[in-house]
């Protein structure tokens, strides 16, 4: 069997193909990195219009249980984030932790009425599913939801495409979600996005997705968005791609990510990993994620050094490259507490040639969520 005969399909493959995308593998599925357009220009037009995105190969799963307390005391085992208290019509990002407070994966929690919704990554979505299916206790019980797809809609003008289809999408505010119609087929619609930029997610039936790309696409401010500019467009936003900014050797408080923990969950000590965790909330973490803007012209890439004005070696860049809405090299790592202040001036070892660098406020590109 070849590498493309074992990869996965999205119900938008053949769409991706007809538009001219280029193939890659990810996650275990063949998924379009880019279409003729270009990463730059594709990543531009999200910042400026709207982009399509297809996140199909992520992990749709609902936990069941008899009350929407009893799925949600279930998740707040494995979890940090405060989900008991999701109101109907909210979600919520967090983190599945292990016992050394380390990070599984990084999801969104929803509820819709009386469910909870989870999505994940796909590279861990099979071993999420097993996670909650061996810690869940109670009456929880979880179900994959594999016969649905969902894209997302990102950039200025997404809301009011959207609105063309169904208003009411206009009352939701910035981590909502709601059940909406799009030219009769039932949604599932959360408003966040992983791009900085305003924007939805829309889970539908696997059979109904190309039926709805194609609406979406007809539309004049939109255009379709592969990895490539998803990527470049998460790294402005300052935020965490799993496997790289964060993994099981990372804390959420190492991350950054402690605004994420419930402010009830910080007392408790009830989720896995909880007693290192709010040890580290309290002393304060030994090595911390930043942003660092590179001098120059040269972008410094996964796995590049970070190194003092001594040369010693401090850390290394998890996630760097072009930012495009920026102008020039950006990048993410993890430095030791020392040297993470704001300002602190580092060097990247790019190519063996220390490059001057400083630490930076994040994100690189303003956050232009719609706020309730």
């Amino acid at each position: 069997m070849t590498q493309s005969e074992s990869l996965k399909r999205t119900p938008l493959f053949d769409l991706h193909r007809e538009l001219g995308a280029k193939i890659v593998p990810f996650a275990g599925y063949e998924m379009p990195v880019q279409y003729p357009a270009g990463i730059i220009a594709e990543h531009l037009h999200t910042r400026g219009a709207a982009g399509l995105f297809d996140v199909s190969h992520m992990g749709q799963i609902r936990i069941e249980a008899d009350e929407f307390d009893d799925a949600a005391k279930a998740l707040e085992r494995l979890v940090p984030g405060d989900i008991r208290g999701l109101q109907p019509g909210r979600m919520r990002y967090t983190q599945f932790t292990n016992p050394a407070g380390g990070i599984l994966d990084d999801l969104m929690a929803a509820r819709l009425g009386e469910q909870l919704l989870l999505v994940v990554n796909a590279s861990r979505k099979e071993a999420d599913a097993a996670h909650l299916r061996a810690q869940l206790t109670g009456h929880a019980r979880i179900e994959e939801l594999p016969e649905r797809a969902l894209i997302a809609m990102q950039g200025p003008a997404a809301a009011a495409v959207i609105a063309r289809f169904d208003p009411r999408s206009d009352a939701m505010g910035f981590m909502s979600i709601a059940e909406l119609s799009i030219d009769g087929v039932p949604c599932i619609a959360s408003r966040s996005g992983y791009t900085g930029e305003d924007g939805f997610e829309i889970s539908m039936l696997a059979e109904e997705a190309e039926k709805i790309a194609r609406l979406l696409l007809a539309q004049p401010e939109v255009k379709p968005i592969g990895l490539g500019a998803r990527d470049s467009l998460r790294l402005e936003a300052g935020l965490c791609l799993y496997g790289h900014d964060i993994d099981e050797t990372t804390t959420p408080v190492e991350a950054g990510l402690t605004w994420s923990i419930g402010k009830r969950r910080r007392t408790g000590g009830d989720f896995l990993g909880a007693p290192l965790i709010l040890e580290q909330m309290a002393q304060g973490p030994l090595r911390k994620r930043v942003g660092i803007l590179p001098e120059g012209r040269a972008p410094a890439r996964e796995n590049t050094d970070i190194i003092d004005a001594k040369g010693g070696l401090i850390g290394k860049v998890t996630s760097g490259g072009f930012g495009p809405t920026v102008g020039g090299p950006i990048c993410m790592g993890y430095v030791d507490r020392i040297n993470s202040g704001e300002g602190t001036e580092l060097a990247l070892l790019v190519r063996g040639t220390p490059r001057p660098a400083r630490v930076t406020p994040m994100p690189f590109v303003p956050h232009r969520y719609k706020r309730s």
